[in-house]
């Protein structure tokens, strides 16, 4: 299995498949699956544009759900405005029981079990699908294109990384971004922008609210089963940069906002609007607009712990591990298992814990010996678990 383990991660590491842009590197799995595979059925399900999902089934039976993208590519723009290394990503490595990658965290690790413990199971239906990580405006996903196509499955099996636990509740997720709008002006004569100066130069004001907002609502936090809250300043753009000399009228700031527990967004961004537009009416930006847009992601979702896939996952992890899965609270990390849950699929959540390479942060280390350990997790509860 080891070894099964290192030549999807391999051919995962050459070929990226982008957010939404999944389908080529989708066909090239598929035909990689189908020579490793043959007595196995292998289909690209196309979806939007460019994305793509693996999908394939050994009859009925518990769904094993992984994705294909990750949350950056590694010579895309978007990780050198994140982490503003602009230096080539290096290959995939091994050396002794760690191995080490791009993305192996976000998803290509887990990836890489589900698609070997589904190979060799025999047994259950398997789902390694495009945009499954979180983007505003982010259309349609392959999990949302796989419900709509194939007959929902009564359980299913997350394969993420995360915690060292098993996972049967998982928090919700929305975007906030906030908008003061006030005039635009030019840097020659401060005064002519509303407020003098324009409003990026009185940023200091919103976000020293917004962090009191952010302590506040974590501190509402009623820390329901596994999960709890968080929330995160992510961007903040305004005016245009080959202009410095140009004050615009607008800037724009963007949180991430996880709840554990069932909290209405719109009520959310009006309680936000209305705090911000108190603290502006005794600031210099008293004569500026704000408005607060919520985008959900997906509410918070928990499984009955008394249902099979969650006795299944615990006797596996208790006999894989030897012990049973540590309690965790506060978990704040959401998966499409909150989608499972909400369509009524009984749903866990469970994987290897992958940390930060040593040589260069923008990479994944992960123990092979760990992963393989869940691999043989995910293909007993794809044998064990009735249709």
């Amino acid at each position: 299995m080891r070894q099964q383990l290192l030549d999807v991660l391999r051919l995962l590491d050459t070929n990226p498949a982008p957010r939404g842009q999944e389908r080529t590197a989708t066909y090239r799995l598929r035909s990689w699956c189908a020579a490793r595979w043959p007595h196995i059925e292998w289909q690209v399900q196309e979806y939007g544009r460019e994305g793509g999902s693996l999908v394939a089934a050994h009859g009925a039976g518990p769904l094993l759900y992984s994705h294909l993208d990750t949350s950056l590519n590694h010579d895309g723009a978007g990780i050198r405005l994140i982490t503003g290394d602009a230096a080539p990503v290096g290959p995939l490595g091994v050396a002794g029981d760690v191995v080490t990658g791009f993305g192996l965290g976000v998803a290509r690790g887990p990836v890489a079990a589900a698609l070997v413990a589904f190979a060799e199971a025999g047994a259950g239906r398997l789902l390694l699908a495009g945009s499954g990580t979180h983007r505003r405006a982010g259309g349609i996903t392959g999990l949302e294109a796989y419900i709509d196509a194939y007959p929902l499955p009564r359980s299913a099996i997350v394969a993420k990384c995360g915690p060292p636990t098993l996972l049967w509740h998982e928090p919700g997720a929305l975007y906030l971004t906030v908008r003061v709008t006030g005039r635009s002006g030019a840097a020659m004569a401060a005064e002519s922008a509303t407020p003098p100066g324009g409003v990026v130069a009185s940023a200091g004001v919103i976000l020293d609210e917004l962090a009191r907002w952010r302590t506040a609502y974590l501190a509402a936090d009623p820390r329901l089963g596994q999960t709890g809250r968080a929330c995160g300043i992510g961007a903040i753009d305004s005016g245009w940069p080959d202009k410095p000399d140009l004050l615009p009228a607008q800037m724009r700031i963007g949180l991430y906002v996880v709840a554990g527990d069932q909290v209405e967004p719109k009520a959310l961004a009006a309680e936000l609007a209305d705090r911000l537009r108190m603290r502006c009416a005794e600031s210099v930006l008293r004569n500026c607009a704000v408005d607060v847009e919520v985008e959900p992601v997906a509410s918070a979702a928990a499984t009955p712990t008394d249902a099979p896939v969650v006795t299944a996952a615990w006797a596996a992890w208790l006999d894989e591990f030897g012990s049973p899965p540590p309690t965790v609270t506060g978990w704040t990390g959401s998966t499409d298992g909150v989608v499972l849950r909400a369509c009524g699929v009984e749903t866990v959540r469970l994987g290897p814990q992958a940390k930060p390479a040593a040589d260069d942060p923008r990479c994944d280390e992960l123990s092979l010996a760990q992963l393989t350990a869940y691999a043989r997790i995910y293909r007993r509860l794809l044998t064990e678990l009735p249709a």
